[in-house]
């Protein structure tokens, strides 16, 4: 099976480490654009977490020798994609709550569907906050954000807060039990 290629931003971050180490040897995913702040662009991925690498676990094979984008320029994602490099990204992104949604609509506004951990869009109503196990139905309003911003390609999904998240599950499954 081919895997997708994907992109994270905020990539040198903590929780863009993260991404790159769950993404590491993934069976459906692999890793081919990196973006973070400025002072990290123009750097390999290996030398922009030189000494700041915070897992126990490594970043995977190849991911090393990525030369970092600045997250700002979308655009430099925009020709990932057209290289066939970037199908989508995860957005793991330390910035305000304002510079993250105008960012990821930037992005999503660009044809590149972004998929964030960020709290930022939580709470914007077109932007499904999706639990595969639980609400994957959610996805269907994306059509609707499409329409509504005029975006072709892109589009803007969210993750819950990472706490909550780790009890939908249980609770779902109790919920459906009658509980």
């Amino acid at each position: 099976m081919q895997k997708i290629p994907v992109g994270v931003l905020g990539a040198t971050g903590m929780v863009g480490q993260q991404y790159i180490a769950l993404l590491a040897d993934h069976p459906w995913f692999e890793v081919r654009y990196v973006a973070a702040s400025p002072r990290s662009a123009g750097k390999s991925y290996a030398e922009a977490v030189a000494g700041r690498w915070q897992l126990s676990r490594g970043y995977g094979k190849g991911v090393g020798d990525l030369i970092v984008a600045d997250a700002n320029d979308v655009q430099s994602a925009v020709a990932a994609f057209k290289k066939g490099d970037c199908a989508f990204v995860f957005s793991a992104l330390e910035m305000s709550k304002d510079e993250i949604k105008a960012l990821e609509e930037a992005y999503a506004a660009a044809g590149i569907p972004v998929v964030s951990n960020a709290s930022a869009n939580r709470w914007t109503p077109d932007v499904p906050m999706l639990i595969a196990e639980i609400n994957p139905h959610h996805a269907d309003i994306i059509p609707l954000q499409r329409k509504q911003r005029g975006w072709d390609r892109g589009f803007i999904v969210v993750k819950p807060n990472c706490s909550i998240q780790s009890y939908m599950t249980p609770i779902w499954a109790l919920m459906q039990e009658g509980y």
